[in-house]
């Protein structure tokens, strides 16, 4: 082992960045929480993941953005 080792290029943080998820402390209602359990439980899931499906599933669509003329001349045959 070294006497002394040189940290001057080292990062503070996480070794592994993260991967499309990120870490919330949540108040939930006992009932609600209790009922994710126990159907998490017998259904063989995660409670945390039928949460997250819930939740996504309450979401708008994805892509909610105005058709620009661009679109329209890709959807429509004809003249450009």
């Amino acid at each position: 082992m070294k006497r002394q080792y040189d940290f001057s290029k080292g990062k503070r943080g996480a070794v592994i960045p993260p991967t499309g998820k990120t870490r919330v402390t949540l108040y939930l209602d006992d009932d609600v929480f209790k009922t994710f359990r126990v159907k998490a439980e017998l259904e063989g899931k995660c409670y945390q993941t039928m949460i997250n499906e819930v939740l996504r599933k309450s979401l708008p669509a994805k892509d909610l953005s105005p058709v620009t003329v661009d679109d329209l001349r890709q959807i429509i045959p004809g003249k450009s």
